[in-house]
Parts: structure tokens; C-alpha cells; sequence
């Protein structure tokens, strides 16, 4: 009975110390966890809150095409507010240094118009200004089809951004052979 005894009771210490490692361990795990979604910036200072769901998926199709893009470090700013120019949707004000930054305006009265599509396209397009440094392109396949969501809108190509053609034109946009081409002008 003495060797029972001595068995159970080295079973049960071992199960205790196990349970004890594992609380430990799963506290551990989740603090970190904890730590880390406090951590996480959420939004984009000197941005619109409106705007904060597309420069999140800005830098979420960068990642998924290869290209690491930080518009918090860019300090990239955004606004919505009336353009007074006839048919301009978006602008790209660049500004030098982190006292003056670059800066996104959107057209209030295209964004109160528009739909989710129409606005990703103009906030990409304005992205691929103020981030990616990209100049306009008015290439076209054969059908007159405008091939970059970088055309300036004053060419001759018909937009075709849809669900059908939105990864086509983001391969584009994030090609890297054509970032700061808004220099080589």
C-alpha cells in the first residue's frame, strides 16, 4: 500500500507541476498576444478616418505583390474636401520633409457620388503619386482600353477597373520597373 500511495502521489505532484507549467505557458502566450494588438497603430495620423480602409488594402496589395509599403512612416496625409478643377477626382500635393508631408485630396463630391470601386481606383491612383512616385501612363491595348490606373483621365482610354480586372491593373501599379518614374519626366 506504501508503494500506491508513493506512486499516486508522485502522479498527482507531476500532474500539478504539468498544470502549473501549462497555465503559466498559456499566460505567457497570451500577454504577448495582448501586447501585440495594443501595440498595433490603428489608423494613419493626419488621415481621414473615411480613407483609413484604403491604405490599409494600399499596403495589404503591396505585400501581396512583393512590395513592403508603410504610409505611417511616410506620414502620408489624406483628406476629403471640395477640388475646384473640372474633372478632378484626387490630387497628390507633394510636400518636402516631416513638417510639410505629402498629401492626398479627394474630391467630396466624387467620393459622396461614388461607390467602393471608384473610390479605391482614384485613392490608389493618388497612392501611386505620393508613395510610389509614379507619373501618369496613357497606354492602351488595341480596344483603346486604358492598361494603367496611373492614366492622368485626360487621354483618350476607356477605364475598365472592375472585379474582373482590378489584380491586372494592381500588378501594374506596383511594378516596380515604373516606381519614381515621376522623376525620369
Amino acid at each position: 500500500m506504501k508503494i500506491y500511495r508513493k506512486n499516486l502521489s508522485n502522479s498527482v505532484f507531476s500532474v500539478v507541476i504539468i498544470l502549473f507549467i501549462i497555465t503559466v505557458t498559456a499566460c505567457q502566450e497570451n500577454e504577448e498576444v495582448v501586447e501585440e494588438i495594443e501595440s498595433r497603430e490603428v489608423g494613419y495620423p493626419g488621415v481621414e478616418e473615411e480613407l483609413w480602409v484604403y491604405f490599409d488594402r494600399f499596403e495589404e496589395e503591396a505585400f501581396n505583390r512583393g512590395v513592403s509599403i508603410n504610409l505611417r512612416a511616410a506620414n502620408i496625409t489624406g483628406q476629403i474636401n471640395e477640388i475646384d478643377e473640372s474633372r478632378v477626382l484626387g490630387q497628390c500635393s507633394f510636400g518636402f520633409g516631416r513638417a510639410n508631408p505629402n498629401r492626398i485630396t479627394i474630391d467630396e463630391t466624387f467620393w459622396d457620388r461614388s461607390g467602393e470601386r471608384g473610390r479605391e481606383f482614384v485613392i490608389f491612383h493618388e497612392l501611386g503619386h505620393c508613395f510610389l512616385n509614379r507619373a501618369h501612363r496613357e497606354d492602351t491595348d488595341r480596344r483603346g482600353v486604358c492598361l494603367s490606373i496611373m492614366r492622368s483621365g485626360t487621354g483618350t482610354c476607356r477605364d475598365s477597373y472592375s472585379q474582373f480586372t482590378r489584380a491586372q491593373y494592381l500588378d501594374e501599379l506596383f511594378n516596380t520597373e515604373f516606381t519614381n518614374d515621376i522623376f525620369s519626366q
